[in-house]
């Protein structure tokens, strides 16, 4: 059995990170699985990059500038610049020898220059059976990542409120109706993160006559696992006495991260609690400006961009907890990360981030979009839970459920039940 998985990149962003995990357990398995991404980060054995060098580089960041320019015009601002994909612009892998050689051709996240509308069209005319694990919304959109509180990609995608001049007509709409007869007669299985994203891909028009499965992404718990909280501390420079509570994200002003209502449950706790501040400090990784920075009633350690797994696994463990205020989110790594290394995570109970948590046991759910509760959800967490009680649950939900060897066997029935049914 030989699988190609089909992503972007091989590490830069959410998906590339559980697409290359997922292969890499798959390889353990004994499958036969490679990546084939645009544009290599790593030379990771199973990684294979569609080309290098200069000349191919500039031609991946073309691809991305042309995409990014020609929909500038129905661009609404700039913060929603990157929230949607029209895929107009790509690369013809389906003459490549792992996808000639795959029995199957497994999909992750395309977009941004490397497969358009039109190379998921020859990727399909292969006739090979199509595996779609889903990071986001888009494959069942008209072209947007995350659809918000907008549920019209449920029968037909228009009056998109991304889009600068919503109508009937308009871009999502006609990107959505070209995805509907792209699908049609296809062997596509789609594949949801988490329970939540497959209610949504499952009622979708465009995925509603075919089998959606759910299975969880992986990561590997002997790499990601507790360590000494003191030592990590010590090693990264942060202080041993105080509670620190540990926030992230590749881009914290991007409103979907819910960055102010973590900022916003910082000045409550502050203000109901002042003698939270002499006793807890954040650690931030990620991008965050100085202005901020100095926004924050609090004393900040920054860590910036962390690439080194060791680094970011002492990050984890040195934390008393992990925040995720995320208003939409399908199964976060950062979150997953953070319970494989006995961190509770305090999150907003939307997406798929209550199939993770379980409240008060292994971290705590807030309301979403609620500030007080997130407050409350801190605060509990640091002070009046038994905080060591739910590491240890949070460590054992990821053996349970999200263990390499697990998911990687979900994959591989699947993968057999699908080159069965294509043999009948």
């Amino acid at each position: 059995m030989k699988i190609v998985h089909i992503n972007n990149s091989d590490i830069v962003g959410g998906a590339a990170v559980a697409a290359n995990r997922l292969n890499v357990a798959l390889r353990k398995f004994g499958v036969d699985s490679n990546m084939l991404v645009q544009d290599a980060k790593t030379d990771a054995e199973g990684v294979v990059a569609i080309g290098a060098g200069r000349v191919h580089r500039a031609k991946s960041f073309a691809r991305f500038v042309y995409e990014r320019l020609t929909f500038l015009p129905y661009e609404k601002n700039a913060v929603l610049r990157y929230a949607y994909s029209p895929a107009n612009i790509g690369v013809d892998i389906s003459e490549h020898p792992l996808v000639r050689d795959a029995d199957i051709i497994h999909l992750h996240w395309i977009n941004q220059g490397y497969i358009s509308l039109k190379g998921l069209e020859k990727l399909f005319e292969t006739g090979k059976p199509v595996v779609w694990t889903q990071h986001d919304m888009w494959s069942f959109t008209g072209g947007c990542h995350y659809a918000g509180t907008c549920l019209e990609f449920l029968e037909r995608c228009s009056f998109c409120p991304i889009l600068k001049k919503p109508a009937k007509n308009d871009l999502s709409a006609k990107q959505f109706v070209f995805k509907k007869e792209l699908y049609s007669n296809v062997l596509l299985h789609p594949v949801a993160c988490s329970k939540w994203l497959r209610a949504l891909s499952s009622e979708s028009s465009l995925f509603r006559n075919k089998e959606v499965s759910s299975i969880p992404n992986t990561i590997d718990t002997e790499v990601f696992q507790p360590l000494d909280k003191t030592e990590c501390r010590k090693d990264l420079g942060l202080p041993i006495d105080k509670k620190l509570l540990l926030f992230g994200a590749a881009n914290i002003f991007d409103l979907r991260k819910g960055a102010r209502y973590l900022f916003e449950a910082l000045n409550i706790l502050l203000e109901s609690f002042p003698v939270f501040k002499e006793n807890v400090e954040i650690v931030v990784f990620g991008k965050i400006s100085q202005e901020t920075k100095d926004s924050i009633p609090f004393t900040i350690h920054r860590m910036n961009f962390i690439s080194d797994i060791s680094e970011i696994v002492k990050l984890y463990s040195a934390s008393d907890i992990f925040v995720l205020p995320s208003l939409q989110d399908n199964l976060p790594n950062t979150v997953m990360e953070s319970m494989a290394c006995g961190t509770p995570v305090v999150g907003f109970c939307t997406g798929g981030v209550p199939e993770m948590i379980e409240h008060k046991h292994s971290g705590f759910l807030a309301e979403g979009r609620n500030a007080l509760s997130l407050a409350t959800g801190i605060y509990e967490t640091l002070f009046l839970l038994d905080i060591d009680k739910m590491s240890a649950n949070a460590r054992n939900k990821v053996l349970k459920e999200y263990d390499g060897k697990i998911v990687a066997g979900q994959y591989v029935e699947l993968y057999e039940k699908l080159l069965n049914s294509r043999s009948h």
